[in-house]
């Protein structure tokens, strides 16, 4: 499994995005299951909307009926471990979409993660190891 950020995930809708060529050529070669979290998903519907409109929200529905993005459930330790990881992070700053992708990590066990984000280099897995940040 690899988590999925919500810029890829955005870019990948969005052809007009910067970073869409990229990052379509990035998941087009993915053979791992994509996973996010429901914050992710949340903000990708808002800024999907914002730019490509209610056919991009359709695309990212379609993605997940058809098992290609997979959510990772939350839960009331894993939001309070989001919120602490809020805390640890304000300089960053970390949103609460990208605390619930490290949180999400250190439960599944996963360190490869799709972003455009560069916080993720700073982020660590249970405060010690580092993301793998693709692409």
């Amino acid at each position: 499994m690899i988590l999925c950020d919500t810029g890829i995930i955005v870019a990948v809708i969005n052809s007009s995005d910067n970073y869409h060529v990229r990052s379509v050529s990035t998941i087009s070669g993915m053979k791992q299951r994509l996973i996010t979290t429901q914050a992710c998903i949340t903000e990708s519907m808002y800024l999907i909307r914002d730019r490509s409109g209610w056919p991009g929200q359709q695309a990212l529905i379609g993605w997940l009926e058809a098992g290609f993005l997979n959510i990772h459930p939350s839960s009331p330790n894993g939001d309070k471990r989001a919120c602490a990881l809020m805390r640890h992070y304000a300089d960053a700053p970390m949103d609460y979409a990208d605390a619930t992708l490290v949180v999400a990590a250190e439960e599944l066990g996963i360190a490869r993660v799709l972003t455009i984000d560069k916080h993720f280099y700073a982020y660590r897995i249970h405060d010690k190891t580092h993301f793998e940040v693709l692409p």
